[in-house]
């Protein structure tokens, strides 16, 4: 490996030196300087180059490998994780601020973009009557350039006005709504399942027809109530589910 270009720590700064050196760790991974499946430093070369303690790196190291930017392999070292979206106790954020999350490079190539009806169980989510109008977003969804997943959104027109009209949004679905609506996420409710991917899906996802992968059904909520359904089909190699369970 390369000598990594990073700076130390600046104890003058508000934010603590464990995340300081968590930004670190994360731009010298999303530069390239350490590739996906290199082998970072030991702990205590780590220590000298960022100039912090043990405990301060190892908070930062756990932060990273919780957030699936790292994994830890008993006996061998501290690794760059494959491309690969990991679910679990997190923040509400958006796709794309997630995998900015984990240093990958977002994509997304739209699949459709429109006025749709809702089904039973889009109205049920987003508690509207069978039959509204909503706003419908279907994209892939990409990391490091390879496909993670297929997302469909669904938006209760009462509630985006207007949506279609400057076409569909770039970049994060949660910024366009703020900017626009003042739609700020609260709280998003998740169903995980597994199922066998439809031969379109997989396609799409680089799959054979039949493959298991993820469908994650979420409703997201602002103070006014749910603004959001969305069911995603990710791929099982390239999204993990992590939960933490305390007595």
């Amino acid at each position: 490996m390369s000598q990594a270009t990073y700076s130390q720590p600046d104890r003058r700064r508000p934010e603590p030196l464990w995340y300081q050196v968590e930004e670190a760790i994360r731009a010298l991974v999303k530069s390239g300087e350490w590739p996906t499946g290199c082998q970072i430093p030991a702990e205590p070369r780590l220590g000298t180059m960022f100039g912090v303690s043990r405990i301060t790196l190892r908070h930062a190291l756990r932060n990273l490998e919780e957030h699936g930017l790292l994994r830890r392999e008993r006996g061998r070292g501290t690794f760059v994780r494959s491309t690969k979206l990991v679910a679990g106790t997190r923040e509400l954020t958006s796709f794309t601020q997630e995998m900015g999350n984990l240093g990958l490079v977002v994509g997304s190539r739209l699949l459709d973009f429109g006025l749709t009806t809702a089904d039973a169980a889009a109205a049920a989510a987003l508690e509207i009557e069978e039959g509204e109008p909503v706003v419908r977003i279907r994209r892939l969804r990409l990391g490091n350039d390879a496909p993670i997943g297929i997302q469909t959104a669904q938006l209760p027109v009462a509630r985006v006005p207007d949506f279609l009209e400057p076409g569909p949004p770039e970049g994060s679905l949660y910024e366009a709504l703020s900017r626009r609506y003042g739609i700020n996420p609260v709280e998003a409710r998740e169903i995980y399942r597994v199922a066998s991917v439809g031969a379109e899906d997989a396609a799409l996802l680089d799959l054979p027809a039949g493959t298991p992968a993820f469908v994650v059904e979420r409703i997201t909520t602002d103070e006014r109530g749910p603004f959001e359904f969305t069911v995603s089909v990710m791929r099982g190699d390239r999204y993990e589910i992590r939960s933490t369970l305390r007595s």
